[in-house]
């Protein structure tokens, strides 16, 4: 069994499937006027988290406290690791305060895998620098079942800063395994050469990469991951790049419109677009609480199975 969630490259679409039908029965809950249940009663939960989150965050806090747990925040800035104190060191002396459960979020891809064989507790990857962000791509798949059915025979469009998100990873892993046709678009400079192996198709025009989608996907520019040059401006990207109304005609006419937040009006989509009738960003938030619940659920009862 396994006891943490690393990835979605290392789960099978059976855990994946796992995951999804937990979350559908979690999310439940999260229309009732009592948001409690007993599920995580008695276990702690510690979001460890190295760099900034709103969304991620809290909905892991939310999550934990909705099932009962005992729920508590570190951020670098608020801890020991500005007194040059090391990762494994800070992990490791949060595990012998009795944690069951360790929610990590880190600038440096590796960083969950590096200390989940070193703590006794389950360990969640909140988003590990350009590598992989899991939870955020099972809410993303939650969003799709919930509105299409599932996934066989679909296709999903992935557009903008390819190259620095983590988010592209963990879809694109996740959604093939079930059965998805993945594409992504963007700059030629913002795409990493040899993405065509992870078994998607690449364009260079965002028109290309959206014909017929049923889902396109926008992904923020990171701007504080990306050195300069790699397009001339915010303004120049969003004329040849972004998704208005006209643009996402090229898509089918009921394709999802989606986005993993925070979402830069003007840039990645128009606000006519993130506010339209097809858009479901704030649907996608609302799943995110209830993923991150099915997960920790089912890591409190064993873990996944190999």
């Amino acid at each position: 069994m396994k006891k943490d969630l690393l990835g979605l490259k290392d789960l099978s679409a059976d855990n994946i499937n796992s995951i999804l039908e937990t979350a559908e029965t979690m999310k439940l809950i999260l229309s009732q006027p009592n948001k409690k249940t007993p599920h995580l009663q008695g276990k702690t939960v510690v979001n460890l988290f190295y760099e900034n989150s709103t969304r991620t965050r809290l909905s892991f806090e939310l999550a934990a406290k909705y099932m009962s747990a005992n729920a508590a925040n570190i951020t670098a800035s608020g801890s020991s690791v500005q007194k040059g104190e090391t990762l494994i060191d800070t992990a490791e002396t949060i595990n012998a305060m009795g944690t069951d459960i360790l929610v990590v979020r880190h600038s440096m891809s590796g960083a969950p895998h590096l200390i989940a064989p070193l703590v006794s507790a389950s360990v969640i990857n909140a988003g590990d620098g350009m590598d992989e962000h899991p939870t955020q791509a099972l809410l993303d798949m939650l969003t799709i079942k919930e509105k299409k059915g599932g996934f066989k025979g679909l296709k999903v469009a992935i557009v903008g800063d390819i190259n620095h998100s983590r988010v592209v990873r963990s879809n694109i892993y996740g959604l093939t395994k079930l059965g998805a046709e993945v594409s992504v678009g963007g700059p030629s400079t913002l795409i990493p050469p040899g993405m065509e192996k992870m078994g998607v198709m690449v364009f260079k025009s965002i028109p290309e990469a959206i014909v017929d989608a049923d889902g396109v996907m926008g992904l923020r520019i990171q701007l504080e991951r990306q050195k300069s040059g790699l397009f001339p401006s915010l303004r120049e990207y969003y004329r040849f790049f972004g998704i208005d109304e006209k643009r996402l005609k090229f898509a089918k006419p009921d394709a999802l419109v989606m986005h993993p937040g925070p979402v830069n009006r003007g840039v990645e989509f128009s606000s006519s677009v993130i506010d339209g009738d097809q858009s479901v960003i704030n649907e996608q938030v609302t799943n995110g609480v209830a993923v991150r619940m099915a997960v920790m659920y089912i890591l409190s009862r064993g873990g996944f199975a190999d």
